[in-house]
């Protein structure tokens, strides 16, 4: 959990935006929601590395140095991260780390970096992605500091096959989000079938939040409404994906700081068995069940998570019945669930549960098993 500088400022950031940012994100909470990283990407850099070949941060922006602005981070809390690529060249053509996998580990390192995302473009074309993201993850560990290791190869050569070996801490399995209804869609179609790929200690990342950006920014392509930022980030966080922010924190909406700071929701997310959810129900062409999504996943504990997504442009219905959760009548069990938006337990149900969704948006309930005896009963929460 943290936050990136890309999708709002791309290059147009500086030791004063981070600072600030740093400051906000304790002041506004959300280092105690559990938002602990603060990202710089692409575009930190010179153009050319110095006479030993490190890297350097742009003295126009960063006049003090990475270091100062590191040791600013951590001095609120924070933990730090950074940018680099697999390539000759970062995406945006600034020096990359190919072939210089361990100096620039190194040069991370004795800034007091936490966090290295480490993304994908300009890579020789005779070289495998696998054995790149194997070299620096080896650079990093052994660094001499405790980096997480972001791999950000867009889901690209069959990256959810080989990922793991690597010693990457998060994988992402899409291209590049744009802050649109559309682009969060999309992104959410594309996990159907990953997920026997995750797990605890490399979990997938379905690239950084737009939630609060309201068209604004780098790719605020459109801009989403407040329903469809809930529905973007209950998703998210079903999925255990990372929850990066990419909004600018210094000027939140209090909806969508209400939204990014549901702690309810976040323990989803962060939930310690890091099982990966299954899907109840998915089919994004038939007439009767146009997009939409039930995904359910076991939490530490025993309680169940189930998050309902309506991606038509339509209100629909929704059910499912126990026997799919593996509570046919026979077990002797109902569900006490607590719809966890709306903030309040809806009731005991047995057998099934059925409820009314609006167009793009969503259900996220927290279900707790109880003996089926002694009711009463909720027959369907419309």
């Amino acid at each position: 959990m943290g936050w990136n500088s890309w999708n709002t400022f791309a290059q147009n950031i500086d030791e004063k935006l981070i600072m600030e940012t740093a400051d906000k994100m304790v002041d506004n909470g959300l280092l105690a929601a559990g938002y602990e990283y603060l990202v710089i990407d692409d575009i930190w850099s010179l153009r050319a590395r110095d006479e030993n070949g490190r890297l350097v941060a742009n003295p126009e922006k960063f006049p003090h140095g990475m270091k100062y602005v590191v040791d600013y981070v951590h001095s609120k809390g924070l933990k730090f991260g950074i940018y680099s690529c697999d390539g000759v060249m970062t995406c945006a053509s600034y020096p990359a780390s190919y072939g210089r996998e361990f100096i620039d580990a190194q040069t991370f390192a004795e800034w007091g970096v936490d966090y290295l995302k480490y993304d994908n473009c300009y890579k020789p074309r005779t070289v495998p992605g696998r054995l790149l993201y194997h070299k620096m993850s080896l650079a990093l560990e052994n660094c001499g500091r405790d980096i997480l290791f972001s791999a950000c190869n867009w889901g690209e050569e069959n990256v959810e096959e080989w990922i793991k070996e690597t010693g990457a801490h998060l994988w992402r399995s899409t291209y590049d989000i744009h802050d649109n209804w559309e682009s969060i869609k999309k992104l959410l179609w594309q996990q159907v079938g990953l997920q026997k790929y995750n797990g605890v200690g490399c979990c997938n990342d379905m690239d950084m939040l737009v939630v609060g950006m309201y068209g604004k920014g780098n790719v605020g392509f459109g801009g989403c409404n407040d329903v469809e930022y809930r529905t973007h980030f209950s998703a998210w966080a079903m999925l255990n994906s990372a929850l990066i922010l990419g909004c600018d924190v210094r000027n939140m909406s209090p909806e969508a700081l209400k939204i990014v700071t549901n702690r309810d929701v976040i323990a989803i997310n962060q939930d310690a068995a890091g099982r990966q959810p299954y899907l109840l129900c998915a089919d994004p062409d038939s007439d009767d069940n146009s997009q939409l999504q039930v995904w359910v996943k076991h939490l530490d504990g025993g309680d169940l998570a189930i998050g309902i997504f309506n991606m038509s442009d339509y209100t629909q219905s929704p059910w499912f019945g126990f026997d799919e959760l593996g509570l046919d009548p026979s077990s002797g069990m109902a569900l006490v669930i607590t719809d966890l938006w709306e903030g309040k337990e809806l009731g005991k149900f047995i057998d099934y549960y059925r409820t009314t969704i609006e167009p793009h948006d969503c259900r996220m309930l927290r279900c707790k098993l109880v003996p089926a005896d002694g009711g009463p009963y909720v027959c369907c929460a419309f």
